[in-house]
């Protein structure tokens, strides 16, 4: 056997102390929880000058959907589609970018890949 070799007890490189385990332990509550009430926040946004509204939660699910009267055109359902499409993507954009601004404080800007 080779000198200096592991011969069992008392071996601690490299582990957590019951600190480091207790502050992963509430960190990782505080992101579930923080998580939780993402889900529950509502992101609007607008598209063609508001004439489309979305609203979506942070589960990405639409909530609503407004859409003016003067902007339906039977004669170019295209501009329609297409500012429904512009309203809702970029509510679902704010939203991630709120999760990511806020689980980046919770995580002293460490990436979490949220």
């Amino acid at each position: 056997m080779a000198k200096g070799g592991f011969r069992g007890g008392g071996y601690s490189g490299g582990g957590m102390n019951k600190n480091m385990i207790k502050q992963a332990q509430k960190m990782q509550a505080d992101m579930l929880k923080m998580q939780e009430e993402l889900e529950e926040k509502t992101y609007e946004a607008q598209s063609g000058g508001g004439a489309v509204t979305a609203t979506v939660n942070g589960k990405h699910e639409l909530l609503s959907l407004t859409i003016e009267q003067d902007v339906v055109d039977p004669e170019d359902v295209e501009m329609l589609q297409d500012l429904v499409m512009a309203a809702v993507n970029e509510a679902m954009r704010t939203a991630d970018a709120s999760a990511n601004e806020t689980m980046s404080k919770l995580t002293g800007g460490l990436n979490l890949g949220f």
